[in-house]
């Protein structure tokens, strides 16, 4: 290979070790601040691969410094990074896990109480519904023990912690966004979320109640994760929605799987999930 091109490659692979941070602990950012009192000094983020800012960096692979919950880039405005305003010195680990479903939650929250964490953020519930079929889905009962679970942990190991549980995102709204275009299109076609964007472009009677199903799934979930919330008791806030809500476009996915959110799009989920956490006020 010529030197050049050897050159370049080392290049490249030096930018994608920066880019694709794959550290589950954000480290406090250099400041000469002090600790505001009645922040946390240790947070926790639970979750899948949306909460690892999968896909967010130059390859499909975990980019923790993009994630909207713990990440401490530049590009997203995390709550790790409005929280390090109120405290130099506040740690943060994530242990979302791509591929995760809610039967990984009570593990990760496991975790998140050997950290010590007094802020844990939860976003769970996706890989549930995107099954190869809607038959394989994780029935609604079952989503809502699991959940109950692992917010069971939380309960018990730091009873004094904050919990954020955050909607789902509206996954059928980027189908209807990303079906008219070719690029989503060939990419969903190697299995992205199977029981939602397979045959994307097919309007058969079966694709359509296949897509009705999994998105009456998606608000279930979201109905079960507010009620566990509430359950949890006072020091559990839901965001009410505010991610469901959050009308994603293909501006706010990366190209590559044409799924995840990029930088972009983690910024938006903090942006809009981050007032239902409540250490603004």
């Amino acid at each position: 290979m010529p030197r050049r091109w050897v050159a370049a490659v080392a290049c490249l692979a030096a930018l994608v070790a920066l880019a694709c941070d794959g550290g589950g602990t954000a480290s406090p950012r250099p400041s000469d601040g002090t600790p505001r009192p009645g922040g946390p000094a240790v947070m926790a983020a639970l979750g899948d691969s949306i909460t690892t800012g999968f896909g967010s960096c130059l390859v499909l692979i975990a980019c923790l410094r993009n994630s909207w919950s713990t990440g401490n880039g530049s590009r997203v405005e995390s709550h790790y990074q409005r929280l390090h305003d109120q405290n130099p010195q506040l740690r943060a680990d994530n242990h979302a896990e791509p591929g995760a479903r809610a039967a990984e939650l009570t593990g990760q929250a496991e975790a998140a109480v050997r950290d010590r964490a007094d802020y844990v953020t939860v976003l769970i519930g996706a890989n549930d519904a995107c099954r190869g079929e809607v038959d394989s889905m994780t029935p609604v009962a079952t989503f809502r023990t699991r959940v109950d679970q692992g917010l069971r942990v939380l309960r018990k190991g730091r009873p004094k912690a904050r919990v954020l549980v955050v909607s789902i995102p509206d996954l059928y709204r980027l189908w209807e966004v990303g079906h008219t275009e070719p690029r989503a299109v060939r990419a969903w076609s190697h299995g992205v979320c199977p029981a939602l964007l397979a045959d994307p472009t097919s309007t058969a009677p079966a694709a359509v109640a296949r897509r009705a199903s999994f998105r009456q799934r998606i608000d279930d979930y979201n109905a079960q994760l507010r009620a566990a919330c509430r359950a949890y008791g006072s020091r559990c806030r839901y965001d009410n929605g505010a991610v469901h809500r959050l009308r994603f476009g293909l501006d706010l996915v990366n190209t590559l799987d044409w799924f995840h959110p990029n930088a972009t799009g983690q910024d938006r989920l903090a942006e809009v999930s981050w007032p239902a956490a409540g250490w603004s006020h």
